[in-house]
């Protein structure tokens, strides 16, 4: 714990066994109190090695539900743990769980509600390996984005993200789509309900393992994003109005 608030970390998995235990190994359990894997119906060993590293809580989908789907798993399932403070780290080891810390304090501490690690600020990006093309791909998503959303983020993209109790039980994260989406929604659906995000430098690995979307699934992506970037324009002008957007307690 925290400042007396329960931190769980949430791990959505698919065919993550290459990947798994290192992730695992680097939490720091000395302040995290909880750990959830949910396995959407990976094809390799997740599950056995989640069980035999020793991960307490394991939901296994019956069926491939999607990124999007599993989080909304994970979520649900850290909720009825009680966390306070639910950190969402890719099990590839794309992402450092040294930063758990950092980020965890930040809600801690009442400085910010969300914080997400940033694969932009510092170069980490580039400096990890990622693709020229998705890296650019990225920079002119983000400023439509900041444009649309009158924000400034420095990407809206990462897979890294933490959260207070208090933002998964008010935004409508179930509404989301259970595709890749999902996590550009759930940006939409914070900064219309009024919270604040914090962004920490983070560096990135890009490797064979490492999860990541092709050039097709970037294209797709990439209309989603500008779909809901239009969608939080148009409904912050009274003139649609959708379901992700509804508030469920302020």
């Amino acid at each position: 714990m925290l400042k007396d608030r329960k931190i769980i970390v949430v791990l959505p998995a698919y065919n993550a066994e290459k990947t798994l235990e290192q992730t695992y190994s680097e939490i720091p359990f000395d302040l995290v109190d909880e750990v959830i894997l949910v396995d959407d119906c990976s094809t390799d060993q997740t599950l056995d090695l989640a069980r035999r590293i020793g991960i307490r809580h394991i939901i296994s989908h019956d069926n491939n539900k999607g990124y999007g789907g599993n989080q909304k798993s994970c979520y649900d399932k850290a909720l009825e743990l009680g966390g306070d403070i639910v950190i969402m780290l890719h099990p590839d080891y794309q992402y450092t769980p040294k930063l758990i810390p950092s980020m965890a304090y930040i809600i801690a501490q009442d400085i910010y509600p969300v914080v997400i690690g940033s694969r932009i600020l510092g170069r980490g990006a580039k400096k990890g390996g990622m693709p020229a093309y998705k890296y650019y791909f990225n920079r002119i998503l983000t400023l439509s984005q900041n444009i649309l959303m009158s924000q400034k983020l420095s990407e809206y993209h990462t897979g890294y993200r933490a959260f207070s109790r208090q933002v998964l039980e008010t935004i409508n994260y179930q509404a989301n789509s259970n595709n890749f989406i999902f996590d550009n929604q759930m940006l939409a659906q914070i900064f219309y309900a009024g919270f604040e995000i914090a962004e920490m430098t983070c560096p990135t690995k890009y490797f064979p393992e490492a999860s990541s979307i092709n050039f097709s699934q970037s294209m797709k992506y990439g209309i989603g994003v500008m779909t809901t970037s239009w969608s939080y324009f148009l409904q912050k002008r009274g003139l649609i109005k959708l379901k992700i957007f509804e508030v469920k307690k302020i």
